[in-house]
């Protein structure tokens, strides 16, 4: 799908992760009950994504998003923090009866590309390539696990990354999420404060929460109530320096092609203020963690899963 002839204002540089398709994830099987699991890092992070309580790019290693979005993810719940509530908060999250790590094999369209030796970080060289593909079938997958590389690389240190092989990777698909069966979110709040977007449904109930990046000093995010007025998969980007503060005035007003590379990432959700939206990246890891310029950025997963429940008209609130 080619992105409307229009100008976005929130350009990032390219980097590294993105979204695929293909799945052939082994069957889940039953481990120990919740009563006597006591999950990792890596473990929480799995089953919050699954639970739609989005920990942002999981690495195994926790931190600021993982925290915040197991608070989020007990507030939603009605489960007080602390040791106390352990038991209950495990069961609400599935420990122990999800597997948290999964066999996948990977397939010769996973192999396939096309890719990318490297992305340039100029604009107009990003224009003159015909896609903003993957650069490796690690990169591809980082991105269908909702994965670091390096955490791939970690769980699989022998593998060559190849098609046929068989990796150890997290059971972030194939879940039985309830924020798919929704008909249509009521509402998508973003707090630049806290750098989280939620989604609540028609009973005020939070279905979809995440990690964003979201404005800075130079290009403040627009605080107010807004609607969405489309959303664009695939899209293209119109770079426009004269949108940017901090630009190459030497550089030309450039469209570039879609890919998961893409500035915008794989989705654009535009609102009803101009050039601004909400939008994925392939800097997944820098999300909730650096600034962006006006517009909020996601991780592509988290941005495709927002993009599945809204429509154009869901009412965005941007709030202090």
């Amino acid at each position: 799908m080619t992105f409307p002839l229009k100008t976005l204002s929130c350009f990032v540089a390219s980097a590294a992760v993105l979204l695929g398709t293909s799945t052939s994830i082994a069957a889940n099987r039953p481990v120990p009950s919740a009563r006597s699991v006591r999950p990792t890092e890596l473990e929480m992070q799995v089953l919050l994504d699954r639970a739609d309580f989005s920990p942002g790019e999981i690495d195994g290693k926790g931190g600021k998003n993982s925290r915040e979005a197991l608070a989020a993810f007990q507030a939603a719940r009605g489960l007080a923090p602390g040791a106390r509530s352990r038991k209950a908060l495990l069961k609400a999250l599935g420990a122990g009866v999800v597997k948290p790590i999964v066999s996948y094999t990977i397939t010769a369209e996973d192999a396939a590309g096309p890719f990318l030796e490297k992305i340039p970080e100029d604009a107009t060289e990003q224009s003159k390539l015909p896609g903003l593909y993957y650069t490796s079938v690690l990169e591809e997958l980082g991105a269908r696990f909702h994965s670091a590389p390096a955490l791939l690389k970690r769980l699989n240190p022998r593998a060559r990354f190849i098609a046929g092989e068989h990796i150890r990777v997290p059971n972030v698909l194939g879940a039985e999420q309830a924020t798919r069966a929704q008909t249509g979110a009521v509402k998508i709040v973003v707090s630049k404060k806290a750098s989280v977007l939620r989604v609540y449904d028609r009973e005020g109930q939070v279905i979809f929460y995440a990690p964003v990046t979201s404005g800075s000093e130079h290009d403040p995010l627009p605080f107010g109530n807004w609607v969405i007025t489309d959303v664009v998969r695939n899209p293209t980007y119109n770079y426009n320096p004269d949108l940017f503060w901090d630009a190459d005035q030497a550089n030309a007003k450039v469209k570039i092609a879609a890919g998961p590379n893409n500035p915008v990432g794989v989705v654009w959700m535009g609102i009803n203020v101009p050039h601004y939206g909400i939008h994925g990246t392939p800097e997944a890891a820098e999300i909730g963690h650096s600034q962006s310029h006006g517009c909020v950025r996601m991780t592509n997963w988290d941005a495709t899963r927002v993009a599945d429940l809204v429509r154009d008209g869901t009412p965005v609130v941007f709030e202090e």
